[in-house]
């Protein structure tokens, strides 16, 4: 095994071998997470011909494939074994600090599987964080978080300055095309589902403070939610601070690219826009034809 952290180290870009644990609804490729030391937590996905792990061997456009063959499949944590081993996989790669920053308790028990397994090891400091909210918003944590450590920032000063206050100021918004799948997956109710498909009503949903999702606007017919999105973001914007940017689709990436040429245009003093993809246990609720967009406010 390539032991990843002397790399860095050896470099002066990570001295106090940090690495950085997430899960699989962080919507990273395998791009944003090349050259950095990212450990993703796959959560798993059961369907009828058997159970499978999130962004390994399950992807959303299979996901969209099952819901327009009028499948519905059911998500889950991971499972214990798998946490185990991806922190075995750390303390092996010579990393001996760990931030976790793990998708919204307010939907999932991931933060709190991860932070009671942190408790009993050892061998790693671990600082498990609720990330209070989920897809491109907690992926932005991690990177940002990657970008401080390089930035010589202490394992101290990110876990109880800086991660404390990504949560606090990153916003995340998403639109979603079809309010069937959450409908189905509970997450509604039948009447609302039913209102929102003949009146062609889009959604925008977003994170309360409390980590579940919440709808923060309405739009009429899909040629409106680029705009509204804008809106949402700029709404969160101050004068002279620094910021970051990210964008996000549901099988819609010609749609994505629109938006981000839009936000370059609307916020041109970015430091980072970061594209990305949902993730398979997202896409369940939510579907396809889903736009994503972010702002992470730095100062």
């Amino acid at each position: 095994m390539m032991n990843l952290s002397s790399q860095w180290s050896a470099n002066g870009g990570n001295p106090e071998k940090i690495a950085l644990l997430t899960d699989s609804c962080a919507d990273l490729s395998g791009v944003l997470r090349a050259d950095k030391p990212i450990f993703v937590l796959p959560l798993k996905i059961r369907c009828k011909d058997g159970e499978y792990s999130d962004g390994v061997d399950l992807f959303a456009s299979d996901v969209y494939a099952r819901l327009a063959a009028g499948e519905l499949p059911k998500t889950s944590l991971p499972d214990g074994g798998t946490v185990k081993d991806t922190l075995e996989r750390i303390a092996a790669a010579g990393y001996e600090k760990v931030i976790a920053i793990h998708l919204s308790s307010g939907l999932s028990g991931t933060y709190n599987m991860v932070r009671l397994q942190a408790e009993t090891r050892e061998d790693l400091e671990i600082a498990a964080f609720d990330s209070l909210s989920g897809s491109l918003g907690m992926g932005m944590m991690i990177l940002q978080v990657w970008e401080d450590i390089q930035a010589g920032m202490s394992f101290a000063e990110l876990r109880d300055r800086r991660v404390p206050q990504l949560i606090e100021n990153t916003f995340p918004f998403f639109s979603v095309d079809t309010l069937e799948y959450l409908q189905k997956g509970g997450r509604i109710g039948k009447i609302t589902a039913l209102a929102g498909t003949v009146l062609n009503i889009k959604p925008l949903c977003g994170f309360a403070a409390d980590g579940q999702l919440s709808s923060v606007a309405k739009v009429r017919g899909r040629k409106a939610v680029q705009g509204k999105l804008l809106e949402l973001l700029e709404s969160h914007l101050e004068p002279g601070k620094r910021y970051n940017l990210a964008v996000a689709n549901g099988g819609a990436p010609v749609e994505m690219n629109e938006l981000a040429g839009k936000l370059r245009e609307r916020f041109p003093q970015y430091e980072h826009l970061w594209p990305g993809e949902m993730d398979a246990t997202l896409s369940v609720y939510i579907g396809s034809g889903v736009l994503g967009a972010a702002i992470q406010i730095l100062d």
